[in-house]
């Protein structure tokens, strides 16, 4: 019997915890809805949207106006929107630093996806270790690799696959060692990916995701999918994408990964129509007040 079928069945432990899984998706932060809605419309549009225009969609989605204000002010402050005004009306845009954001996000969606098929043995391993006295930043770095896809094999030796982003820890500077490598014939990955990532706590997101939108019904769909891409993107952004090779048969992110592309194909067509009747947008303006090029040749101009 080989150690996968040994592996506890991970679809049995998110069945008996199902009771507890709300049956809607979970309320998301403010940010992460706008960051979905910023996402779906704006991106690559070079087009900046009427504040009252968010206010209203976010609203179908259950984000108060209060909390929609708030969050553009505090995304312009961190850089990742933009003023512009118009009369009396102010739009907002994006940034080189959302637009690098939101590309990241849609490749991690649409290319890179939850599965990981085409992983090609190697492994990253990092290794640190800080003075007892530096217990905040240990309990921060720890967090930082869990983030990052890393998972602990022994004392301070954690491994991720593949050649995760680490820049996140590279300011410890000596206390770290980072090496790439392969696993030798006499080491058993399975084995080390059970006992390094929480397979049943990973497995049961995707199980729950399937619980709250196998059978939801279709109220509104510019809210169904911002809450859809929301809720999916914010499973897959801290899912490791262990290689499928050495995950149990019965692993589920294949299974939601593909209900969540069904639905999203559904909604995408119904929500744009929608969205298109309710934004208010106009063409982005570089620094001297003129359009760029691209916005004025899609304008006739």
């Amino acid at each position: 019997m080989t150690l996968v079928n040994k592996l506890p069945d991970i679809t049995a432990h998110a069945a008996n915890t199902a009771g507890t899984v709300r049956h809607v998706p979970p309320s998301p932060a403010a940010s992460a809805i706008m960051l979905t809605f910023l996402g779906d419309h704006v991106l690559d549009r070079d087009v900046c949207v009427y504040s009252g225009s968010v206010i209203e969609v976010l609203a179908r989605a259950g984000v108060s106006a209060e909390a929609t204000r708030s969050t553009l002010t505090r995304m312009t402050a961190r850089g990742l929107l933009r003023r512009q005004r118009h009369g009396r009306r102010m739009y907002f845009g994006l940034t080189e630093r959302s637009v690098r954001v939101l590309h990241d996000g849609s490749v991690r969606l649409w290319q890179t996806g939850a599965v990981n098929h085409d992983w090609d043995g190697t492994w990253t391993l990092l290794a640190f270790s800080l003075p007892g006295e530096r217990q905040r930043e240990r309990h921060d770095l720890r967090a930082a690799l869990a983030w990052a896809g890393f998972g602990p094999v022994q004392g301070g030796l954690w491994i991720a696959p593949g050649t995760p982003e680490i820049e996140s820890v590279r300011a410890l500077g000596p206390h770290i060692r980072v090496f790439h490598a392969r696993a030798d014939a006499s080491t058993d990955v399975t084995e080390m990916v059970a006992g390094a990532y929480d397979l049943p706590a990973l497995a049961a997101r995707y199980t729950d995701f399937r619980t709250r939108w196998e059978n939801a019904p279709e109220l509104d769909p510019l809210a169904d999918k911002l809450h859809l891409v929301t809720d999916w993107l914010q499973i897959i952004r801290r899912d490791p994408r262990l290689p499928v090779a050495h995950l149990p048969l019965s692993w589920p992110a294949a299974g939601a990964q593909e209900l969540f592309f069904r639905l999203n194909e559904r909604l995408a067509g119904p929500a744009s129509e929608i969205a298109a009747g309710l934004l208010d947008t106009v063409p982005v303006l570089r620094d001297d007040g003129h359009r760029p090029a691209a916005a004025a040749d899609q304008l006739g101009g």
